[in-house]
């Protein structure tokens, strides 16, 4: 079976697959695994995964990569998936950025939101390196520093919440009045240290080698004000391209996959799981990727060999 995408479903999807007694080809462009966990917040607090009440990203990964160790998947890291052939006897060849080809059984595509990019900051690509980040790989690297938050979703509230302690002073921003993360994280933060500025934009930043200040709006009335700071945070969201799948023999709306009750994507053989997929009801968790992965390694088994069971047993051997 080969995997597409390295991240927290495609890794628990390796997983299973090995719990199913087949061997796997684990596919990701980037050069580690673990998907954006590993590229974007390694170091952030994770709520939702069942068992943790909080897990940082990076050792969410180690634990996966460990779990799945025992069946030693094939990981071809640092290869983007270009192409994908079904061939007539119903196997696959996928054929990566490197030239190798890959010859499968099955294929579970787990690749989350694609080829990934920050939102560029208006008016601060020159700090970009000097002051201006796009996501906090190592909190320490904030230890005393006077920071500027901008954005309402997940990442920014979630940053703010976590370089609290670390940071000397933090302040975050949002366009609006109404944010987009977690209701519980948003209450954390208003009852938090931090300075938290609604209907606030950024309109330049300055600094002659680094950044020394940001001065802000109030987008209803123009106001301005000068900000202290010496690092920004522009958590403003990302863009994603599906890429060379778009290409592929499978139906995508938007930027998702549509898959049915098993998993499976338009092409037969094709399984698909997180958050790069759609149906009704759909909910983007990382606990819910884990739930279609097993859905569709199991529906993906059942494709390779059509004798074997849906669902194989308990883990426990209980």
């Amino acid at each position: 079976m080969s995997i597409i995408g390295a991240g927290p479903t495609g890794l628990y999807a390796a997983y299973y697959a090995g719990f199913r007694g087949l061997s796997t080809a684990v596919i990701d462009s980037l050069t580690e695994p673990g998907g954006q966990v590993t590229a974007l917040y390694p170091e952030k607090d994770i709520f939702d995964v069942a068992g943790f009440p909080a897990v940082k990203g990076k050792e969410l990964i180690d634990r996966l990569v460990e779990q799945t160790a025992p069946y030693e998947p094939n990981y071809l890291l640092g290869h983007r998936a270009d192409d994908l052939v079904r061939h007539e006897d119903g196997t696959f060849t996928v054929t990566t950025s490197h030239g190798d080809e890959v010859r499968t059984k099955s294929v579970v595509i787990t690749g989350g939101i694609g080829h990934f990019t920050p939102r560029p900051l208006p008016n601060g690509e020159h700090f970009v390196g000097r002051g201006l980040v796009y996501f906090v790989r190592a909190l320490e690297s904030m230890r005393d520093d006077d920071v500027l938050i901008v954005g309402g979703g997940d990442s920014a509230v979630d940053w703010a919440l976590n370089l609290e302690g670390i940071a000397r002073t933090l302040t975050l921003i949002h366009r609006r009045d109404r944010f987009r993360a977690h209701e519980d994280s948003v209450t954390k933060l208003l009852a938090s240290s931090v300075e938290v500025l609604t209907y606030t934009e950024v309109s330049t930043i300055e600094g002659a080698h680094g950044i020394e200040a940001v001065e802000v709006f109030d987008n209803r009335t123009d106001e301005r004000r000068t900000l202290k700071v010496n690092k920004v945070v522009a958590a403003l969201g990302f863009k994603s391209d599906l890429g060379p799948l778009r290409t592929w023999d499978i139906v995508i709306d938007g930027r998702n996959i549509l898959v049915d009750t098993r998993m499976q994507t338009t092409l037969n053989g094709v399984f698909a799981a997180g958050d790069i997929t759609e149906y009704e009801g759909k909910v983007r968790l990382i606990s819910v990727g884990f739930g279609e992965a097993a859905t569709a390694v199991n529906n993906a088994a059942v494709y390779i060999d059509p004798t074997a069971r849906v669902f194989p047993g308990h883990s426990s051997g209980g």
